[in-house]
Formats: C-alpha cells, sequence, structure tokens
C-alpha cells in the first residue's frame, strides 16, 4: 500500500533564492550558492531573486531570475515590448549610464584577471545615443503559419527562432516602423520560403540611404519584382538582391543613391557596399576615431599602419595628419574598396592598403613591412596575439593603439606587449558601440 501523500497534499518546493554580487561578460548576473557559482539570466549586481536553474553544470549553474526580491536601484523598465523574448537586447532593463559603468568594470576585471595588467590612466567611456543607433543588423526571415505568417527579426533569446517582432526600439525610426509592412510584402512574395535573411545598411546623413538586402535562395518572379518596387518607391527604401556569397548583392534598381558615411571632422566620406564591413554605429564611430587619432598622435612624416584596416575607417584619418598610412587587410575585395575610397578622397598618394594574413603574422612578415613610427590594432573577435608576438625586440613602434571588441583577448595581448615586449598600457577604456547588449568594445594605448 502507497505511503505518499496525495497530490493535492504535496508542499511546492520552496524558490531558490541568489545574491546576485556582479555581472559576467556576458551581462549575466554572478551568484554563489552552497560555493557553486550560478549565473542568472535578467539579474543584476546587488539584487536579491529568486531563480530556475535550466542547465547544471559540474563547476557553475546557468540559472533565469523569476522575481526580484531586492532590486537595483539601475533597473528600468524595458523600453521595448519584445524585451526578453527577442535576442538583439540583453540589458534594456539597466539604466543605460549604469550599463556602461559596468562594461567598465568588466574591461579592467579582464584586464587584470586575463593579463595581470592595469592601465595607467582609465579615460572616460565613450557613449552616446541608446536608441535608434543601429544602422547595421541582420534580420532572419521565416514564413510560420502557427504565427500567423512571416516573421522578420531577430532570433529569440538562445533559439534558432525568429522573435515576432512588430517594431525594434535599436533600429533607425523609418525601419521600425516599417516592420509589419515589410513582413506582409516579403509573406506574399513567390519565394517567401526561399529568403531567410535580410540585411540592413543605411547611410548617414537625412537623406541617407536604407538599404534591405535580401538574401534569395530561387529567382524572384516578375510579380516579386513589381511589388518590390512599389514599396521601395512608397517607403524610401532600397532593395539588394543577394543570390550567393556577399559579393554577389547587387541593387535591384540600378543607379540608386549610394551608401556613404562621413568623418567630417577629418574632411572625409566612405562610400561602401551593403555588405561590406562597417560599423554599426556612426555617431559612436566618430568619436571613437577621433579618440584614436588624439591617442596615436600622428605627426607630419611618421609613417604608420593600421592593421585589420577594413575600408580604412581609421587609415585616412591617420593619413590626413602623418606622412603615410599603410593599411593592412585580410580581404581582398575590403583592400580594393580601401583604395578606392582613398583615391575618392584625394589620398591615393598618402594611404596604401596591402593584403596580408594577419593571423600568420611573422616576425619576417612584419620586417617586410618597413620601418613603422606606430601602430593600430583593430582585430576581430580573435584578438591580434600573431601579430603582437611578431613585433620586433628592436625598433619597435613607439605606440600601439588597440581597438577591442572583445576584452578576453585584448587582455591576453596586452599581456604580450606589457610583460614580453616592455610597453606601459598608458590608457584604456571602453567605447558603448552596443547599447542594451552585453558588448564590450574597448580602446588601449600601449607606449614605450
Amino acid at each position: 500500500m502507497s505511503t505518499s501523500a496525495p497530490a493535492a497534499a504535496r508542499v511546492a518546493p520552496a524558490p531558490v533564492v541568489a545574491k546576485i554580487a556582479s555581472l559576467d561578460q556576458e551581462g549575466r548576473g554572478i551568484a554563489r550558492i552552497d560555493g557553486k557559482a550560478v549565473f542568472v539570466e535578467g539579474a543584476l549586481p546587488g539584487e536579491v531573486v529568486t531563480i530556475t536553474t535550466q542547465k547544471r553544470k559540474p563547476t557553475f549553474d546557468l540559472a533565469r531570475a523569476d522575481a526580484v526580491l531586492k532590486a537595483n536601484a539601475a533597473r528600468v523598465e524595458p523600453r521595448c515590448p519584445h524585451f526578453g523574448v527577442c535576442g538583439g537586447c540583453s540589458q534594456q532593463h539597466f539604466d543605460a549610464a549604469a550599463q556602461v559603468a559596468a562594461k567598465q568594470r568588466t574591461l579592467e576585471d579582464a584586464l587584470w584577471r586575463l593579463g595581470r595588467v592595469r592601465p595607467a590612466l582609465l579615460m572616460p567611456p565613450i557613449h552616446g545615443p541608446s536608441w535608434e543607433y543601429r544602422h547595421r543588423a541582420r534580420l532572419s526571415a521565416r514564413y510560420v503559419v502557427k504565427k500567423g505568417g512571416m516573421l522578420i527579426g531577430f532570433h529569440e533569446r538562445k533559439s534558432s527562432y525568429v522573435a515576432d517582432m512588430t517594431s525594434c526600439s535599436v533600429l533607425p525610426r523609418r525601419i521600425s516602423d516599417l516592420l509589419p509592412k515589410l513582413r506582409a510584402l516579403i509573406g506574399g512574395l513567390t519565394v517567401r520560403d526561399r529568403l531567410p535573411q535580410i540585411e540592413l545598411a543605411v547611410g548617414d546623413g537625412e537623406n541617407a540611404a536604407h538599404v534591405l538586402v535580401l538574401r534569395i535562395l530561387d529567382p524572384l518572379a516578375p510579380e516579386d519584382e513589381s511589388a518590390l518596387l512599389a514599396f521601395a518607391d512608397a517607403h524610401g527604401v532600397q532593395f539588394f538582391l543577394q543570390p550567393g556569397g556577399p559579393g554577389t548583392a547587387a541593387p535591384l534598381r540600378p543607379n540608386e543613391p549610394a551608401l556613404a558615411y562621413a568623418l567630417p571632422e577629418f574632411d572625409l566620406e566612405f562610400p561602401f557596399s551593403p555588405t561590406e564591413f562597417t560599423q554599426v554605429n556612426p555617431a559612436i564611430n566618430r568619436v571613437l576615431v577621433r579618440r584614436a587619432i588624439g591617442l596615436i598622435d600622428p605627426r607630419p612624416g611618421e609613417r604608420i599602419a593600421d592593421f585589420f584596416c577594413g575600408i580604412g575607417n581609421f587609415t585616412l584619418p591617420l593619413a590626413r595628419r602623418c606622412g603615410t598610412a599603410v593599411g593592412i587587410e585580410g580581404s581582398a575585395s575590403l583592400v580594393d574598396r580601401a583604395t578606392q575610397i582613398a583615391g575618392f578622397n584625394g589620398l591615393a598618394g598618402k594611404a596604401t592598403f596591402q593584403v596580408a594574413n594577419l593571423f600568420a603574422a611573422t616576425p619576417e612578415s612584419f620586417e617586410a613591412l618597413g620601418p613603422l613610427d606606430k601602430i593600430l590594432v583593430d582585430p576581430p573577435r580573435e584578438g591580434a596575439i600573431a601579430l603582437v608576438k611578431a613585433l620586433p625586440g628592436d625598433g619597435a613602434p613607439e605606440r600601439i593603439v588597440y581597438v577591442s571588441c572583445n576584452p578576453a583577448t585584448l587582455a591576453r595581448d596586452a599581456s604580450v606587449l606589457v610583460h614580453d615586449h616592455g610597453y606601459d598600457l598608458a590608457a584604456a577604456g571602453v567605447v558603448n558601440m552596443f547599447p542594451h547588449t552585453s558588448h564590450v568594445e574597448s580602446i588601449a594605448l600601449f607606449a614605450r
């Protein structure tokens, strides 16, 4: 005979309560329960929350916050109705200024914990508008009958599903307002099941081009083209079609106004293709370039290299101020574009560009570049470990400005520069390129 209590009499387990000590590099709260680290989605430092454990690992657990029993004073109401489901933002519940302060602490912690280095000067954070800042975005598209038709948006948090978005507070207002109409348009195309992605690129200025690149796996029908052109005319956007890799993207209607962004302080304009890499946040990029050029302090007659140069975002401002700027980049197509932009801005003689695999840099390949007075490094998340290891012992550049999108790899590379090459970490600070996310961009100055 069973002695277990009837279902109605069973007592539900008490909720697990966690006190949040700090944030990790992904913006999750960190708690300790019975000596084990627990990373809690949706929790802020100093808060007391109830949690649900989602995954258990040998040395840590992953959890989400269910209820906030004691709130951080910087907790705010998220502006976007899709926050918490959409994976585009993770920190709208955290005051914008407090987000920046937390990112600065993340940077400091990474530099010391991973690199055993501390900056002599902590620079003021670079930050700006927190909303409508994303001039670049990659949105997924999927026709889902159970959700009522076409979905266009970022992925849901930690999921391959497309978030059911009707607006987006970090996209430009024109694009956010168009999302419901764009969903209806794409849902009515014959290729709606063969159109998995829409890439957004917006230029500078009041009359900036707004381009939507449609990744298409099958050709459009004539009625599809007509519908897209009518939509473009009605709403002031351009459509590009991309049947293959990024290089296949081409405008649906030829001779449209070109995309471009400007760096007015340096009298520069950068025409670019919508599938070429440019910074997501143009307002922050202008300030970042100003700070980078100020830190490297280019002088007439100096020869300065810009590694991972892209289309010349830093190379061309350097060329305005120094003797010669040399941009080095792994992509031949980006080097071609940078060369064109240099000519467009009258800098063909002062800015030159080369193709090189910087992840395979050696002392010999570095020496082959010739004498360099200073260098700027702007690598992807993987960092620039091969490059910093390849620096010469004698005749090394007197200043290095390092722009990073990953505090961990910056700290690793900083350790080599300081402990192996004898540089001082003269200054460092964060750059809030992606408000409302845990992404930490930063800039650092290394000096002999």
